[in-house]
């Protein structure tokens, strides 16, 4: 009754905000995002019949409070689906920095629902196992499907659940699967997501955002299906830009972007005016990711370092999976 994951960060390209409910996390619309590697998350769980409590370590340091709470969620459902009343022993690893805008809950509640559910020993598809991983967050259930996946809204498990988008190759030979390059650019600040998605309704942009956030979900699935660069990473851009301002107008009034956010952005957008293929996105933090063509990313992570900022150089990063058990954490 152990297994050990394994399951990629999500960047988001048509982002969910605010939740209809925060208990199973069904969002108020469908959502769109592609899953980054190397970055990932490693969670290895073991069901212990003779344990009196779980335990809950993530890069070295036990977990308690709310992020335990949502741990429990996860694992409460497993126990309910798999008819078990066992505590657990369970430890993650992240390969990247969390908690600054890069998706780490998501690939932490991926591979955690990826791992529980193998242990328990059920028999699950992987949009199955998305709905597990959406209790913990909404983003995770579209790092187990992994890829450019899309999560669709819905009232129960049937319904909300996340499913892989087709791609196609565009008409200038760009496969968003092979030749997408992102230069992360580190931007280490704090920050409140669920805080953030509770809140959401309560701005006066919240209502704006939906009236044109359907459409921007029908754009995009067209988008990656005609392998369209500049169509996906546009719209990307813009749908960011659309989050930060529904999410800066909430009653918090959440800032998250900083002055190397800013410069990131200017970076950027002088890089397109030379010519060069290049868009921002982030999700709810300070950090960006520039996305790129694999033939000019030297150059835009060039550009981006010479502004003092950290970079990595990300790809597009499949499925959660579960690894052979030599590969366990413990």
């Amino acid at each position: 009754m152990k297994a050990t994951a394994r399951a990629h960060p999500i960047q988001g390209l048509v982002k969910y905000h605010g939740m209809r409910d925060e208990q199973l996390r069904l969002p108020y619309h469908d959502s769109i995002s592609l899953c980054t590697a190397p970055t990932a998350t490693t969670t290895t769980v073991e069901w212990e019949p003779d344990a009196a409590d779980d335990t809950f370590v993530i890069d070295g340091d036990v977990v308690d409070g709310r992020a335990a709470e949502r741990i429990d969620l996860v694992t409460d459902y497993v126990r309910e689906l798999a008819g078990i009343d066992h505590a657990v022993r369970f430890e993650s690893r992240n390969s990247f920095p969390s908690n600054i805008g890069f998706g780490s809950s998501s690939s932490g509640f991926a591979a955690a629902a990826m791992a529980l559910a193998d242990a328990a020993g059920l028999d699950l598809s992987r949009p199955e196992i998305s709905t597990i991983a959406r209790r913990g967050s909404s983003s995770a259930a579209r790092a187990v499907t992994g890829a450019y996946s899309v999560l669709e809204t819905g009232l129960n498990d049937e319904d909300c659940r996340s499913r892989r988008l087709p791609v196609g190759e565009g008409e200038d030979g760009f496969d968003p699967e092979e030749d997408l390059r992102i230069v992360a650019a580190h931007v280490p600040a704090y920050k409140e997501t669920e805080e953030a998605h509770r809140e959401a309704a309560a701005s006066h942009m919240f209502d704006a955002r939906m009236a044109h956030v359907h459409e921007q979900l029908a754009e995009m699935t067209d988008a990656l299906r005609a392998g369209s660069f500049d169509r996906i990473f546009e719209l990307a851009e813009h749908d960011s830009l659309s989050l930060t301002a529904a999410t800066m107008t909430g009653p918090s009034g959440w800032v998250y972007w900083q002055p190397e956010t800013i410069a990131v952005f200017n970076a950027v957008r002088e890089l397109r005016e030379e010519g060069v293929p290049v868009y921002f996105s982030t999700d709810t933090g300070a950090s960006v990711y520039v996305n790129t063509r694999k033939q000019y990313v030297d150059e835009v992570e060039s550009r981006i370092a010479e502004i003092g900022i950290e970079t990595d150089v990300w790809s597009v990063g499949g499925p959660a999976r579960v690894l052979d058990p030599s590969e366990s954490l413990f």
